[in-house]
């Protein structure tokens, strides 16, 4: 994790999360399902005029009430627990029961006239002999509350049909106006402005349209007791404006370390302009040079303060403009060069930033700061021919240090990267981990938004994948929980979210690998043109001239394998 000395804003611990459940109640319809929502008063403390599913805060009551209900096998003491405080909110709101008589026949509205919402929910099921059906109520998802908030809740977001022959009728007090709608309905009359929902209601119902019934997102559930998603969002600013992010989305990672707690501070514009702070001691400057092989940029970064002086990370194309923004945004005291690869988006500009570094008056033994890497291999690209002015070492250390600091103390309060070979996008690719803060430089071997392209013959996809395997285990050794790219935003999270990105991509080039031998196999005399068309079918034909140089990583491995 990020030393707390190195983090842009002060710790602000999130409110507690109070536990809460809310239910799904599902039903079909014509084209496809229905599910049922209610919209909240506008004098509501929370959510005032949302549109919502029916649900509310965990009572004691409800842990002290599973002898009521009838459960799954599989279903915990906590999902029960939720179950049944779905069920008791979805009758004091809308009058709706998920229940059994005696006999085991579902209610109907004669035995719900006998109930009274504002009376003890349990106690009155257990004078009539009910049974609640907390076996029929399954979790679709896991929601806790935006770290920013100020009144949060950790929701379960459960899923149940609509019992036949009940009709919804709201309190009149919390809840009004009950309607049955389609999730894509919803979503279109909240665009319109006239039906308004919440961050988790929307992503929800947008994963909802999916499915075709209801028995299909029922038997989605039944898979697992386990949620389909869990989340708790992140928030950051685009165009001035608040925008919220999943764990799934590109900058989420980002948010996590800028903004641990919540903090709605931090910009996502691409900015080729001026340097982002992502820490104290982490500088980002996107090169303007967006396109389909580069994504938004080039990133480089500088690592260090001014007491130490910095490291440039991939200087990045011969962009003059660029360089001296890099070069200023440093103080003019850059220590060290390092090029990541020698590809003509990284390497480029690293003479040109060497060449402004001028030494100080007062210094007559300055020396220019070397630019530090691996030489292009003969295999490389004529585009991409690099020397560096000293080559690095497998596992060799980087340190910028205070003056006259010694010892831990020189560590603690320093900057040491780690360097790390690893082949696959090019033959002298590095990678580069600052261990005081758990960060990982990946270049072009992992980035954000897309796989990377192994081009051979200086790409190998053998390498690649050993490399993936060498990052994973520097990952557990030095506690990496942050992985920045050379493109996109920072990946990872406070857990295990780096070595699961890697462990992702893994899996995506050996399925994408599967693939080809299946099409290698269906067609033995085909070409590269013929398989691209089956393996890539996923991807825009537009995409498959740089697809297929990774294809022919792929095949170049296989046929190694099999030889």
């Amino acid at each position: 994790m990020p030393r707390p000395t190195q983090l842009l804003h002060p710790p602000r611990p999130p409110a507690t999360a109070r536990a809460a459940a809310t239910v799904l109640l599902l039903r079909e319809a014509p084209c496809g399902f229905e599910v049922l929502m209610t919209r909240r008063s506008a004098n509501a403390s929370f959510l005032p005029g949302a549109y919502v599913f029916p649900g509310g805060g965990i009572d004691a009551a409800d842990a002290l009430s599973h002898a009521l209900a009838q459960r799954r096998p599989t279903q915990s003491d906590l999902h029960l627990t939720q179950a049944i405080a779905a069920i008791r909110e979805s009758f004091e709101e809308l009058g709706v029961l998920l229940a059994h008589r005696g006999d085991g026949t579902a209610v109907d509205q004669t035995d719900i006239a006998q109930l009274q919402r504002s009376a003890p929910f349990a106690a009155q099921c257990q004078a009539l002999g009910l049974t609640l059906a907390a076996h029929d109520v399954f979790v679709l998802a896991h929601w806790i509350g935006d770290r920013d908030l100020p009144k949060r809740f950790d929701v379960p977001f459960l899923v149940a049909r609509m019992p036949v022959g009940q009709t919804p009728v709201a309190d009149e007090s919390e809840q009004f106006e009950p309607v049955w709608v389609r999730p894509v309905d919803a979503l279109a009359r909240h665009k319109a402005g006239n039906f308004f929902l919440i961050y988790p209601t929307i992503r929800t119902l947008e994963r909802l349209q999916v499915y075709a019934n209801v028995d299909a997102v029922l038997q989605a559930c039944a898979v697992s007791e386990e949620p389909l998603w869990t989340c708790c969002p992140r928030s950051g600013l685009l165009a001035g404006r608040e925008v919220r992010y999943m764990e799934h989305e590109a900058p989420f990672g980002e948010l996590a370390l800028v903004c641990p707690d919540g903090q709605i501070v931090h910009p996502l514009e691409w900015q080729s302009q001026q340097v982002v702070p992502l820490l104290k001691n982490v500088l980002r400057l996107t090169a303007p040079n967006p396109g389909v092989m580069t994504g938004p940029g080039t990133n480089s970064y500088l690592v260090g303060e001014p007491a130490t002086g910095f490291i440039a990370i991939d200087p990045g194309p011969l962009d003059h403009e660029h360089l001296e923004k890099l070069w200023r945004a440093a103080g003019g005291d850059i220590r060290l060069i390092v090029c990541t690869h020698s590809h003509p988006d990284h390497s480029p500009g690293a003479r040109v930033l060497q060449a402004m570094c001028r030494a100080p008056a007062d210094a007559p033994s300055w020396q220019a700061p070397p630019i530090l890497g691996l030489p292009s291999a003969p295999t490389a690209r004529a585009a991409s021919a690099f020397v560096p002015d000293r080559v690095l070492q497998n596992l060799e250390r980087l340190a910028l240090n205070q003056q006259g600091l010694e010892g831990d103390l020189a560590y603690n309060s320093g900057h040491s990267l780690l360097v790390l070979h690893t082949p696959g996008h090019a033959a002298n690719h590095v990678c580069l981990v600052l261990l005081q803060d758990g960060l990982l430089f990946s270049g072009d071997h992992i980035l954000n938004g897309s796989t990377t392209v192994v081009d051979p013959p200086d790409g190998d996809m053998n390498d690649y994948l050993n490399s993936l395997d060498v990052l994973s285990q520097a990952c557990a050794e030095h506690h990496i929980n942050y992985i920045l790219p050379a493109h996109g935003y920072v990946i990872g999270g406070p857990g295990d979210e780096a070595l699961a990105a890697i462990a992702r991509l893994k899996q995506h080039r050996l399925l994408r690998e599967a693939c080809v031998m299946q099409a290698m196999q269906n067609q033995p005399q085909g070409s590269l043109d013929d398989w691209m068309a089956a393996v890539y079918s996923d991807v825009p034909e537009r995409m498959w001239p740089v697809a297929k140089r990774t294809l022919m990583a792929h095949v170049a491995r296989i046929e190694s394998m099999m030889s």
